[in-house]
């Protein structure tokens, strides 16, 4: 028997459960679905995120980063207020070490301040020692609003309200083909059960593309797999960072670079660099899918990336093998850091989308149709702005089903 809904969602992570329980919000009722692949929810970027808060410091002003960043994580705040769910402002210093970062530090502070990143302030050698007594700088940017949570205990609190407002979320259900009509888009799982909706929303993460492109969308941007390794601080050197501590970022380039990463759970994060992943859900370095490689690698796009960012690239894959060369690298933003006070692991995947010319896009982007909605490209900061792209993707449906 085919199961009939409303409005189906396909992706069982933060956004997509954000996604469900906004569009349960505004229409109670709905006949609603969460389809999810995995055996659980939130298992990939959302259960291998760093759990930042972000404040909205990178953003370009006016873009849907930017305004959803913002009212996202207002909302996020709230939600985890209401839930008990913990979480805890503690603060971000980005730190330049020399007078070449200087520049860099002006033009993130003008672009928080566009974004209305509340209570920044720029801070000297001596108050960067007040706020973090071990890390090294000239020049850094305070922004005492970051915080840090658990997204992926945010996500199973949102998976229990779609629940109880009604909504019905299967997992293992890994959609094989979508098929889209005048009236309604039939999936198909591979198992062979099938479902319909009047609409389709899909949060495929690192899947985006593929998914995209069952029904008929364009197969660009392509996404692009890059994981990211961590060392954790052992216990005895945790006390060498209070809370988040980040370089001056390349405009260039959208990974951040490596940082220290201050846990809810009280564990501290060094890292993560950025290299290709050898398969999209690769988190170990010996995850290889020689398929995923090779589209990756045969991908104009990526080899347009490739050759413009060859140094870079080639010095992350350098210190991700090396743990030396990872050290040498924390050492130069906290000096007492030791080998020793490092443990590797764990691991995320970003699913970053590219375009053909080997553009990494910048933004959020969510296209579609009148019977399927797409969420193309949704990397950091998508947890922290789950909320709200969740209600952005919930206006664009309902605006759908009305016109229906």
């Amino acid at each position: 028997m085919t199961e009939r809904a409303d409005v189906v969602v396909v992706g069982g992570g933060i956004v997509g459960l954000a996604t469900a329980y906004r569009l349960l919000e505004a229409r109670p009722g709905l006949r609603l679905a969460v389809l999810e692949k995995e055996p659980e929810l939130a298992t990939h970027q959302t259960g291998h995120n760093s759990g930042v808060l972000h404040a909205g410091l990178y953003y370009a002003p006016g873009s849907l980063k930017a305004r959803l960043c913002r009212e996202g994580k207002a909302a996020i705040e709230a939600f985890a207020e209401a839930h008990d769910i913990p979480f805890e402002r503690c603060g971000k210093l980005v730190v330049a070490l020399d007078e070449r970062g200087l520049p860099r530090l002006a033009g993130l502070r003008e672009r928080a301040e566009q974004n209305g990143v509340p209570g920044l302030e720029e801070v000297d050698a001596d108050r960067i020692r007040e706020l973090e007594p071990h890390v090294a700088g000239i020049r850094g940017l305070w922004s005492p609003s970051t915080g840090i949570i658990d997204f992926r205990r945010v996500a199973l609190a949102l998976a229990d309200e779609v629940v109880a407002r009604g909504g019905t979320i299967v997992t293992r259900y890994r959609v094989a083909a979508m098929t889209t009509g005048p009236d309604e888009v039939v999936v198909t799982a591979a198992t062979g059960e099938t479902r319909t909706a009047r609409l389709f929303i899909v949060c495929g993460g690192l899947q985006a593309d593929r998914l995209a492109e069952m029904t008929g969308d364009d197969p660009d941007p392509r996404i692009v797999p890059f994981r990211g390794d961590y060392y954790t601080l052992e216990p005895t050197a945790r006390h060498l960072v209070r809370g988040l501590v980040y370089p001056v970022p390349d405009p260039r380039f959208p990974f951040l670079g490596v940082h220290f990463t201050k846990r809810i759970d009280g564990a501290v994060w060094a890292g993560p660099n950025a290299v290709l992943a050898f398969a999209r859900e690769g988190y170990r370095r010996r995850d290889i899918r020689p398929r995923e490689l090779l589209g990756t690698l045969g991908f104009r796009g990526f080899q347009r990336l490739a050759a413009t960012y060859l140094r870079t690239g080639l010095a992350e894959m350098w210190r991700d093998w090396w743990k030396p060369a990872f050290v040498t690298e924390l050492r130069r933003y906290v000096p007492e850091i030791r080998a020793e006070d490092l443990r590797f692991g764990p691991s995320g995947v970003r699913a970053q989308a590219l375009a053909r010319d080997g553009t990494l896009l910048a933004d959020f982007r969510l296209t579609g149709g009148p019977r399927v909605i797409h969420v193309r490209n949704a990397p950091s900061p998508a947890a922290t702005s789950s909320l709200a792209i969740g209600s952005h993707l919930a206006d664009m449906a309902i605006a759908r089903l009305d016109d229906a």
